[in-house]
């Protein structure tokens, strides 16, 4: 079985119903040609010389009754009868020594020579010379031959034509049977290719089964029970080459998959570790942070307190050098407290106090627009945004730093024009994602990020300028991002030429509520 591939099997199949159609095709014809040939024997030949036979006769009896009345009466008239039953012998002889001819039964011939020689005798022996004698003596003349004679000679005729009859019917009788045993043939040749299909389908069938139809159906049942889950059933290598090809793929397949899972357990139980490791890495983040905003907060304070108490107080008092070194305190506590501060405010993002709800971004602009007045007033920024602005769902405080953080960037790194800022937003389709999102742009006229730096500026205590150039902590844009991806959404900056003075351009996306119907 495993030699052969499934067409293979069904080609044989299909070879073998052709064949016993064949044989059971060319019995019927052998069968059918018999019961032709017979038919032919019996209606083209038997029969016609039957009764071409029955019209010889009569033809000749004609003959004879008509001469005995001229014999009697003496006038022609009486002749007609023979004249026309003559003609009608001829036909008759000539139709018989066509079938003769024609046939290849010898004694059809050898009787119709035998009619021929007896009806000439009659002819020569009697009724030519008891034509001539009457016509020139007249009826009754004493040297006409004597109706014994002709008696004789028309039995003699009669004779042969019982011999010729006898042989026709038993020719026919022995071709009729024929005949019969031919019809009966020809039933029984239907009745067995009938049979031969029948049992060649039933063959075939079963072969099929048993080849292609089994193999098939127990891989199928192997292959449902391996895509249920029961991933140690091995599945069953049997039937054709190309069936076994194929249930060695399924296997090799299972067994991958067993592979693969073990695989991806070992790695479920290492991230579950992780999982684990990650939870009380958080909670000492928690317990870090606590620790950040009360325990290292309070000596801060007072670290700066004082020196901010001596610096106020001793000011001048001591040498140049000494000042320096009390300003050189007071300004990095106050910086470690920004500092503080600010990886605080990172730390808890997502995480304390997030609150998912429907927002309205129009009154998230308008809180940092609000939050950032004094700098605006300072600098003499001019903010444009581009509103009705639409709702989104997530936390209002989160978005508002976000936009703060954008605001205070464009307005903090600008050149010498003042700074203009520009809020725009559209909606459109996420190929990726597959849904639809708003894209925010916020553009400035400041001085710009080099695209080489890109990536960069998103990673926290990242800075591109000295701290005497330009205050912070590095940690804005970083917050940025973190707010964004925390809202489902991304953050990029658009890249520009890499000379300064162009602005910067930074566009962010945030998904689309599921009932908001913004066009």
């Amino acid at each position: 079985m495993s030699r052969l591939r499934s067409g293979q099997w069904l080609a044989l199949t299909a070879g073998g119903l052709v064949f016993a159609a064949l044989i059971g095709i060319v019995v019927c014809l052998l069968a059918l040609q018999r019961l032709g040939d017979a038919r032919r024997e019996v209606v083209q030949r038997l029969d016609p010389a039957a009764i071409a036979s029955a019209r010889y006769l009569t033809a000749l009896v004609d003959e004879e009754t008509g001469l005995r009345g001229f014999e009697l009466a003496g006038q022609e008239a009486f002749l007609r009868p023979y004249v026309t039953g003559s003609r009608d012998a001829a036909a008759a002889h000539k139709q018989l020594q066509q079938i003769a001819e024609t046939g290849d039964a010898p004694g059809l011939a050898e009787d119709l020579r035998n009619v021929g020689v007896a009806s000439s005798a009659w002819h020569l022996l009697y009724a030519d010379p008891v034509i001539l004698t009457v016509r020139a003596k007249g009826k009754g003349a004493r040297d006409l031959p004597s109706l014994t004679s002709g008696k004789e000679q028309f039995d003699q005729v009669r004779d042969a034509f019982r011999q010729l009859d006898d042989n026709l019917s038993a020719r026919r009788a022995a071709v009729r049977a024929d005949l019969r045993h031919a019809a009966n043939a020809a039933t029984w040749a239907v009745i067995f290719t009938a049979a031969l299909l029948l049992l060649a389908a039933i063959v075939a069938g079963s072969t099929l089964r048993r080849t292609v139809a089994t193999p098939l159906a127990r891989l199928a049942r192997d292959a449902r029970r391996v895509a249920r889950g029961d991933f140690d059933h091995p599945v069953a290598i049997a039937g054709p080459r190309d069936i076994q090809g194929l249930s060695t793929d399924v296997e090799s397949m299972r067994r991958r998959i067993i592979s693969e899972l073990e695989i991806v357990n070992r790695s479920r139980a290492q991230l579950e570790e992780q999982t684990l490791d990650l939870q009380r890495s958080n909670a000492e983040l928690e317990q870090f942070a606590y620790v950040a905003s009360h325990d290292l907060q309070e000596p801060l304070r007072k670290v700066a307190s004082f020196t901010g108490m001596l610096q106020h107080r001793y000011q001048g008092q001591l040498d140049e050098r000494a000042d320096q070194y009390i300003n050189f305190a007071v300004d990095g506590a106050k910086r470690m407290q920004v500092l503080i501060n600010d990886l605080l405010a990172f730390s808890r993002v997502g995480r304390v106090g997030a609150e998912e709800k429907v927002v309205a971004l129009d009154e998230v602009a308008a809180d940092a627009v609000a939050d950032l007045g004094v700098a605006i007033e300072e600098s003499g920024a001019q903010l444009t945004i581009d509103g009705p602005l639409p709702q989104v769902r997530g936390d209002r405080s989160l978005l508002t730093a976000l936009l703060q953080n954008l605001f205070a960037n464009a307005i903090k790194f600008r050149g010498d024009a003042p700074p203009r800022v520009r809020l725009s937003w559209e909606r459109t389709r996420d190929v990726e994602g597959g849904g639809d999102t708003y894209t925010f742009t916020v553009s400035d006229n400041g001085i710009g990020i080099a695209p080489r730096y890109a990536d960069r500026i998103f990673v926290i205590f990242q800075r591109l300028h000295p701290k005497e150039e330009f205050t912070g902590t590095g940690i804005g844009l970083a917050m940025c991002r973190k707010i964004v991806e925390f809202h489902g959404g991304r953050i990029w900056l658009v890249p520009a030429p890499e000379d300064a003075g162009h602005g910067a351009t930074f566009r962010f996306t945030l998904p689309v509520d599921e009932e908001d119907t913004t066009p």
